[in-house]
């Protein structure tokens, strides 16, 4: 296609069955242009300029079973042109300026679908020899010229059989003859933007009265919002048109109040979208089975006009502005239920609105603003399988355990819905999960670790964007069945966790956009061996010589690396889009040669500044910052009282106990925290020394068993005894918060030795004992306060 050529090439294969000849320039079609393709079962010539077919012209490719000619400005049909084409089932004659349907195709008896929209036709009326056309079962034509339709135009699809789908949309229709549908047999009639007026519409609605037909479409499929029809029952022919399904595209207001359904009483499914429709009047359907009403601008979920609807199996309400549910009463066969896309709140769900729903399957409640869970939550709708409340602020599931009953629960989406877990318990009783969709939620201290204990059949885990740092070896512990899992976008730097055997059927692992610099080799070779796609993109990956392990692997496992386009290196030496796919390993080598040489001569050198180095590095680099940020800091008034060293997990005690003790007590102690206080953009190392040390008069050191795990606790604690040695004050207060093993503490350099030879204060539950504590504290942080 597309290659401007002006013949078809006879090297084609005969063996060939398709052949896609479009956008190419075949002004002439004759018996000549077409090899001998005995085989070519479709064919398409699209916008090839053709403009004259003659006789015979399909006669070397006369076993079609499609021919496509859309988009020629074809002026001369042969009389005889299709004549060959004994097995065409799907002629396509669309925009190529046709004026009738009284073509000469008498030999194609097995054809079955004939496309002519977008042509000039102004009658519908088909040749009598196609009543003979048993298999036919689409006429598509629309965007023509039809504006009457009669009896006579009629007569042959009446002849023809129940299996045809006639599609009228966008055809200019003026005036239907009444009866002119009258038994008719139809499986689809489609007649979207198929009137000229309302009141056109009005009167051809009545006219098709007596039609038989399966699945009725019509409405507006395009946006006109400047008709607004003014009769309350210009919908009532479809009173007398006998159709199982029925679809109704609203693009207009009406000025009126209208009964929509009032005509759709006997259809099984009925679906309503767009318009301005503000209310719905009661309907008693009798054999209803599904219906959709879809962005119908109804600002109640209409519960009371589907209730005690014993057929209803399924409602899809979405994209409309209903803010509450009426409650679905005595619809026992109900099993899907898609509230989606509303603006729903609700303080207690989801019992409450649906009473009476035994069989109740699949409920979708996402992209609402707030859904409010309590212990009963699912009470009765213990035959649920899919729950979908992703981008919906879900309050109480983080700490509740809702889905006890749930046994058969398949599939949980909560994305996005404001969640931060922290009860362990909260998935108990879903043993049939297999996909969990949890991405943009957080988790409290380690309740990852055991929240997924129970889920043993999963198989697809999303935890994207969650923020996560660390994942602990244990947490997928049980997750034997596990496919899928996806960590993109958090905050990961290892992936051990992988490691371990019980992932063995991981086969799709995405940890893209995490803070991943490298993969020691080890790690890499404990992959699950079904892994057949990871991603690794959008990471600091760092490519150095001391990585060459790391970017081998890279490059020789690329056929499992989904977008290792994408995995760029983000060493300084290196420009900012530089693959590393493409890094150097060769250079590498020469260096390390280059370097083991110097090594041996000067071996004993090297040896003794690495051995000084190693033994004072954190004294060299505690002195190299301090150095930096000493000077100008040291010349100002200090911002904080006392700036506070604790690990994260400690939080709930700084927060809730340290800091509304201190800075609400009289007078205030003004604290430095830093995830309060520390500037945005600053590097931690810059923050903690500018911001914390320097800033501060003081530092409070919370001692804790996650403290001591804490390397960006020791981190701060050595910077701050480094600062106050220099200033010979003793300036850090020490606050044990639970008690450490004595040789813990030794993990820490210079802690041990601090508690041997100050006094420290300890954190104790106890009435008394508390009062002492912060009297104590507070004395101290002000006992040198200006």
């Amino acid at each position: 296609m597309g290659r401007n050529l002006t013949s078809i090439p006879p090297s084609i294969p005969s063996s060939v069955q398709t052949l896609d000849f479009s956008f190419n320039v075949l002004n002439r079609l004759q018996k000549t242009v077409f090899p001998v393709l005995s085989f070519l079962r479709v064919l398409d010539l699209s916008r090839c300029h053709i403009k004259h077919i003659e006789n015979d012209t399909f006669y070397n490719v006369n076993k079609l079973t499609t021919l496509i000619l859309t988009g020629n400005p074809i002026t001369y049909f042969g009389p005889g042109c299709l004549n060959t084409l004994h097995d065409l089932q799907r002629l396509v004659l669309v925009d190529v300026g046709l004026t009738s349907l009284q073509l000469q195709m008498n030999n194609l008896t097995k054809l079955q679908e004939l496309k002519v929209g977008a042509n000039n036709i102004q009658s519908m009326s088909l040749p009598p020899f196609m009543s003979t056309f048993k298999d036919f079962s689409l006429l598509d034509l629309h965007a023509n010229n039809i504006s009457i339709i009669t009896s006579d135009h009629t007569v042959v699809l009446r002849e023809i059989g129940r299996n045809v789908t006639l599609i009228l949309s966008r055809n200019p229709l003026l005036h239907i003859e009444p009866g002119a549908f009258k038994d008719v047999n139809l499986k689809q009639l489609d007649i979207r933007s198929a009137f000229v007026s309302f009141a056109a519409q009005k009167v051809g609605l009545k006219s098709l009265y007596g039609l038989n037909v399966k699945r009725l479409l019509f409405g507006r499929n395009r946006d006109d919002y400047k008709i607004f029809p003014s009769d309350s029952d210009y919908l009532d022919g479809l009173c007398s048109i006998n159709f199982h399904e029925i679809y109704y595209y609203i693009k207009e207001r009406p000025r009126v109040q209208m009964n929509v359904l009032r005509c759709m009483i006997n259809a099984t499914i009925v679906t309503v979208k767009g318009g301005l429709i503000r209310d719905v009047t009661y309907v008693a359907f009798k054999d209803i089975k599904e219906i959709y009403l879809i962005d119908t601008q109804l600002d109640i979920v209409p519960g009371k006009l589907l209730s005690h609807l014993h057929t209803l199996e399924k409602v899809v309400f979405t994209q409309n502005i209903a803010t509450q549910v009426e409650t679905f009463i005595d619809v026992p066969k109900l099993r899907y239920v898609d509230l989606s896309s509303n603006q729903i709140t609700l303080t207690s769900c989801c019992t409450e609105i649906l009473l009476g729903t035994p069989e109740i399957r699949h409920l979708n409640l996402s992209l609402n603003p707030q859904i409010s869970f309590s212990f009963q939550t699912f009470g009765g709708l213990d035959f649920l399988e899919i729950l979908d409340f992703h981008h919906t602020r879900v309050i109480g599931l983080g700490h509740l355990s809702v889905f006890s009953t749930l046994k058969y629960l398949r599939y949980l989406d909560v994305s996005f819905s404001s969640i931060t877990f922290t009860n362990i318990f909260c998935f108990y009783g879903l043993n049939s999960l297999n996909v969990l969709k949890m991405a943009g939620n957080t988790f409290q201290g380690e309740v990852v670790r055991y929240l997924f204990y129970n889920l043993t059949v999963l198989e697809h885990l999303d935890m994207s964007y969650c923020r996560m740092v660390e994942l602990h070896s244990s947490s997928f512990k049980n997750l034997q069945r596990l496919r899928l899992l996806n960590l993109r976008g958090n905050n990961l730097m290892t992936i051990d966790f992988l490691t371990h055997p019980y992932l063995k059927q991981l086969r799709s692992f995405y940890v893209d956009k995490n803070s991943i610099t490298s993969i020691p080799l080890h790690i890499l070779q404990k992959l699950p061996t079904n892994l057949s796609e990871f991603d690794l993109s959008s990471n600091p990956i760092e490519c150095s010589c001391s990585q060459t392990d790391f970017i081998l692997w890279i490059i020789q496992n690329q056929n499992i690396l989904k977008q290792s386009e994408n995995i760029f290196c983000k060493s300084l030496s290196l420009i900012s889009d530089f693959r590393a796919i493409d890094f150097d390993i060769d250079s590498c080598v020469h260096k390390k040669r280059l370097t083991l040489a110097l090594s041996i001569i000067f071996v004993t050198l090297v040896v003794l500044i690495s051995v000084l180095a190693y033994r004072f590095q954190f004294y060299l680099q505690y002195c190299c910052i301090l150095m930096r940020g000493y000077r100008t800091p040291a010349q100002q008034e200090c911002s904080y009282d006392a700036f506070v060293i604790f690990s994260n997990y400690d939080e709930v005690w700084v927060m809730n106990e340290l800091m509304e003790n201190l800075e609400n007590g009289v007078p205030p102690i003004h604290l430095c925290l830093h995830m309060r206080d520390f500037q945005a953009g600053k590097s931690i190392a810059s923050n903690i020394i500018d911001e914390g040390i320097m800033g501060s008069r003081k530092v409070i050191v919370v001692v804790s068993q996650h403290f001591i795990d804490s390397a960006w606790c020791r981190f701060e604690f050595e910077l701050a005894q480094s600062r106050f040695m220099m200033e010979r004050n003793a300036n850090i207060i020490i606050i044990i918060l639970e008690d450490v093993n004595e040789r813990r503490t030794k993990k820490v350099f210079g802690l041990h030795k601090h508690l041997k030879k100050n006094t420290y204060l300890k954190w104790s539950k106890d009435p008394l004992s508390n009062m002492r504590f912060w009297i104590r504290l507070r004395r101290a942080i002000i006992s040198t306060k200006q």
